[in-house]
């Protein structure tokens, strides 16, 4: 029988026969608590003492188990001894705490020594958020492990809320592109067509004229309606280009920087891979509208006169560099209470498993990089 059963037995030993325990109170998620010592009495101990607060208790009597239960789970707080065999207890927490899943995990380490002083700042020193000495005090441990296992709730909550909110907002990106789409063909089809009827009957009144004030009136209205023509297109394609849906991202990027350094006059140097590559529509749309808001950051705020931008595509991923020769973009920009715009590039990316670098050197222009995963959405 190993220690976990042991443990079990004795807590089993407690309810009479023919009762059940009573269910506990709390109904959120047990939280994981890994305990760590090569000698099974204090693990018992350690195990009998937390049980009460009803947390999944897992246990490893070495440093080498204990980072292998590390990979696989999530711990609310680790309890760690000091002296084991093997890989020791300060090699063990600093070879957790360096690695991405485990790096914020809070370690409690439990020592029998008595002149441990400098040890204790070794312990620090490795990420330790405590230092206990054997005996604990039951009391203390307990209110200690509580505290953590609380954090860990309201952090795993907070996780929650973040996805719930992230999943919201990949559904109104995904509703508002739907709906752009959707006004784009009506306004292009609908009143594209009405203007051209409009124009028609406008020709045919001016052949039948023979005044010259009604001529002329006539030739302006025409000349009226060819703006009016002009501006819808104009308004279609930026809800949503044309281009997009029937060439894909990489005509689309071409056609968007001539657009912007004809609009602008900023050059506008274009490195595109072959354009027969063929791009998943949700990741090409996200690619598509960042590029959009950096040229627009661009021409607001950089007082560039030229910007090189590079699309590459591959098996893995996409990826877009974007480099202007402009003033360069303050630390204090990217975090700024009104930088949205770089709020929605950042989030946009986010969405499918990407992410956005930008950086800056003032006088020397700004860099912005965009990599997003050829997968599905995160």
């Amino acid at each position: 029988m190993n220690m976990s059963e042991v443990a079990t037995a004795a807590r089993s030993a407690a309810v009479p026969e023919g009762l059940s325990p009573e269910p506990t109170v709390d109904s959120a998620p047990q939280a994981k608590i890994l305990l760590v010592d090569d000698e099974p009495k204090s693990l018992f101990a350690l195990q009998e003492l937390l049980s009460t607060l009803g947390q999944n208790l897992m246990i490893a009597q070495s440093g080498e188990e204990a980072l292998r239960l590390a990979l696989k789970n999530d711990f609310a707080v680790i309890l760690l001894d000091v002296r084991m065999p093997g890989i020791d207890g300060f090699e063990t927490a600093r070879l957790i705490r360096s690695r991405e899943r485990s790096r914020l995990t809070p370690v409690i380490f439990l020592t029998a020594a008595a002149d441990e002083m400098s040890s204790m700042f070794r312990g620090y020193e490795v990420g330790a958020v405590d230092y206990l000495q054997k005996p604990v005090v039951p009391e203390i441990l307990k209110s200690k492990v509580a505290v953590f296992v609380e954090l860990h709730r309201k952090s795993e909550r907070l996780r929650e809320s973040e996805e719930k909110l992230r999943r919201l907002a990949a559904h109104l990106i995904s509703v508002r592109e739907e709906e752009r789409a959707h006004i784009a063909r009506e306004i292009h089809d609908e009143l594209g067509q009405v203007l051209t009827g409009l124009k028609m009957e406008v020709t045919w009144l001016a052949k039948r004229l023979r005044e010259k004030p009604l001529i002329e009136k006539t030739d302006s209205m025409c000349k009226l309606i060819d703006t009016t023509v002009q501006t819808v297109r104009k308004i279609a394609t930026g809800l949503r280009p044309e281009m997009l849906d029937d060439m894909g991202l990489i005509a689309a990027v071409a056609w968007q920087a001539k657009e912007f350094q004809k609009r602008t006059g900023i050059r506008c140097r274009a490195k595109l891979p072959p354009e027969g590559v063929k791009l998943d529509v949700d990741v090409s749309t996200t690619m598509f509208r960042i590029f959009q808001e950096i040229l627009t950051n661009v021409a607001r705020h950089s007082r560039a006169t030229r910007v090189d931008l590079e699309l590459s595509v591959n098996e893995e991923r996409v990826a877009l560099d974007v480099i202007d020769n402009g003033v360069g973009i303050a630390e204090a920009e990217l975090n700024g209470k009104k930088s949205l715009g770089l709020l929605g590039m950042h989030e946009r990316a986010l969405l499918f498993g990407g992410e956005v670098k930008i950086t800056g050197t003032p006088g020397h222009g700004t860099r912005v990089s965009v990599s997003i995963p050829m997968r599905q959405r995160a």
